[in-house]
């Protein structure tokens, strides 16, 4: 039945479950029960839904910009203001601390799509969703070397106070601010907090799940990374997943101008502000290159789909008398040495069925080539499937044109016994 056929492809490859995470369970289930029961049951203030709205950016950035470009992949130098901005955000995200969080994502860039992968792709969409994070299992990540996280005294303070830090920042802040500035204390409470929170819970676990698998591949294919705007959106600029993947010490997610990706926005106008520097990119050289190798790939697999003539060394090789006795039982035209049988192309023929007709056993090359008509490279093309011989000689050479004796070629052997050999015209 088609339902079981998706619930087997969205978890196949689950492991062996060992045991359950209950914190991150409660965090995922009692998150959006609590924002789903505000939606139904408390006001919606506008000023709320937008405060819900900045602090949802706030809470990406700290991932987007903060665990993953800065300390995960040290794409850019923050300065000390912006990493305790960008460390603070990501704890409100209530993902992990920042050590946690790219410690694993490390393992994930160098053992991508294997068992070594936190959340390996091959396991289904819903285990690196959300699987991996509430179950144990038989399963680990593999070593990684963070040797500059675990002398990042920021990142050591916020690993250590985690769980407090994430209690200020990712559930009393938001509940007061709007509760303390125009008293909206369950809108903060149902929206900023929880809403925001579960939408960032979602929108961070589709880099793991949807971006592995909705989208193209443009810069390699080897691995299930895929770029879509969809995933972009949804993830403030991490969608362009196959792009980071292939140039993962890049700033950038999204190369070309048009993509969108707020966060390298962000990281670029904390630059020119004088907050972040030493933002890296991949030589745009090598980009190209990437991106051109794949356009070649495709269009090699396009290529290999599509009928072909057959190559001159398997036609059979005829002389001009066979063409003449062959061309009175079907539609024989000679073009440039080739024999092409246009019996089936009569009837669809643009100059009409008695035109083909009347050449057949004729040399139409000079006609073909712009004599008559000069024909468009899909005729060229269409003709070229209708070859089914090659002249011997390549032009008209019926017997009484042959070269006379008295004008033949004669070379030296080697061989006493042949010290003079006659070339003919048929011979090899």
């Amino acid at each position: 039945m088609p339902g079981s056929h998706l619930f087997q492809e969205l978890t196949k490859g689950f492991p062996t479950i060992t045991g359950i995470r209950w914190f991150n369970l409660s965090v995922l289930v009692l998150t959006p029960a609590v924002a789903m029961y505000g939606l139904l049951r408390a006001p919606i203030m506008p000023k709320t839904v937008t405060c819900a709205i900045g602090y949802y950016i706030y809470t990406m950035l700290g991932i987007t910009a903060g665990y993953h470009r800065l300390w995960s992949h040290r794409s850019y130098n923050a300065s000390f203001p912006l990493q305790v901005f960008l460390i603070l955000a990501g704890a409100s995200a209530v993902q992990g601390s920042c050590y946690w969080w790219a410690r694993r994502h490390r393992s994930h860039h160098r053992y991508t799509d294997t068992d070594l992968d936190p959340y390996n792709s091959e396991r289904g969409l819903l285990w690196t969703h959300i699987g991996w994070i509430i179950f144990d299992s038989n399963l680990k990540a593999g070593p990684a070397e963070i040797t500059d996280l675990r002398k990042d005294p920021l990142v050591q303070w916020q690993h250590r106070w985690y769980f407090y830090i994430q209690a200020v920042f990712g559930y009393i802040l938001p509940m007061c601010i709007p509760g303390l500035l125009w008293n909206d204390w369950l809108g903060g409470f149902y929206f900023v907090g929880a809403l925001r929170m579960t939408a960032a819970h979602h929108s961070t676990f589709a880099i793991n799940s949807i971006a592995h698998y909705l989208g193209s591949t443009p810069y390699d294919d080897k691995h299930t990374p895929r770029d879509h705007l969809i995933s972009a959106l949804l993830t403030m600029g991490e969608g362009y997943h196959n792009f980071h993947h292939q140039f993962p010490m890049d700033y950038r997610n999204a190369f070309r101008w048009y993509q969108w990706d707020p966060t390298k926005w962000f990281i670029a106008t904390c630059h020119w502000l004088g907050l972040a520097s030493h933002l890296r990119v991949f030589p745009s050289n090598e980009i190209e290159k990437g991106a051109l190798t794949m356009k070649l790939k495709a269009l090699k697999d396009i290529q290999d789909s599509l009928e072909w003539p057959v190559t001159s060394d398997k036609l059979p090789v005829v002389t001009w008398e066979t063409f003449q006795e062959e061309s009175k039982s079907r539609t024989l035209l000679l073009v440039s040495g080739f024999v092409h049988d246009a019996s089936e192309f009569l009837d669809n023929h643009p100059g009409g069925r008695a035109l083909l007709a009347s050449s057949t056993g004729k040399d139409m090359t000079a006609a073909f080539f712009g004599g008559v008509y000069g024909h468009s490279h899909a005729a060229h093309n269409l003709l070229a499937m209708m070859r089914v011989g090659i002249l011997n000689g390549g032009v008209e050479m019926p017997l009484e044109q042959v070269v006379p004796p008295s004008q033949r070629l004669f070379v030296a052997s080697n061989r006493p016994a042949e010290s003079e050999r006659l070339i003919t015209p048929l011979e090899e």
